[in-house]
């Protein structure tokens, strides 16, 4: 006899809740070790950036489903990235939940606005958006001080301003095809005005 439809949605919400349940709950103790001998060279050893390399984003209590996501999209090659498919690929599931879990409890960056010249441009994009070129307000989706939504919007509050410009430019030329609503809102942002955005949300804390 064939299983009615609501059955079968009932018993593959039992299987994945009983998946969840059995899969092992993230170790920030593995997950600091494995952060220190893979990901500490270009993201420092506490995870808050190093400025020598602010084309590599600061990552110290980004929120752990990102992190893991973008770990897994790396490893796949969802997100294409020369440096990190590699990283990524020495990594198990359980490898990246650790460090993801390890990463969200590290002490932010602070970071400093230092193009003072873009900031009320930045700002206003930030907060407000360009309406009339269908640029919605960033905040909408990161807060308004950059914290982001957890498990929704990663943090951005005092992120380098070259990692920003590098994502948001990827973005809009669609060389960083992993988010189809960031490239939307990139599509319509000069290069002046990302310049811009980048440098308000590097002094947000």
């Amino acid at each position: 006899m064939m299983k009615s439809p609501a059955i079968l949605l009932a018993a593959l919400l039992a299987a994945a809740t009983a998946s969840a349940a059995d899969a092992p709950k993230p170790d920030p103790v593995k997950g600091a070790a494995t952060f220190a001998g893979t990901c500490a060279a270009c993201h420092g050893p506490d995870a808050s950036g190093i400025a020598a390399l602010p084309t590599q984003p600061r990552l110290a209590h980004q929120f752990p489903e990102y992190i893991a996501k973008q770990l897994g999209e790396f490893k796949s090659g969802v997100r294409d990235n020369p440096i990190m498919k590699p990283m990524a690929s020495m990594l198990s599931e359980d490898d990246m939940r650790n460090v993801a879990a390890w990463v969200s409890t590290q002490k932010p960056a602070v970071g400093v606005a230092h193009d003072v010249a873009s900031l009320a441009l930045g700002e206003k994009i930030y907060r407000g958006g360009i309406m009339d070129r269908r640029i919605p307000a960033c905040a909408g989706c990161h807060s308004p001080d950059g914290a982001g939504i957890p498990a929704q919007y990663p943090r951005l509050a005092g992120q380098f301003p070259e990692y920003v410009t590098a994502q948001l430019t990827g973005f809009r030329d669609g060389t960083r095809k992993n988010n189809a609503v960031m490239a939307a809102v990139a599509a319509h942002l000069s290069d002046n005005e990302i310049k811009a955005v980048a440098a308000y949300i590097s002094g947000l804390h």
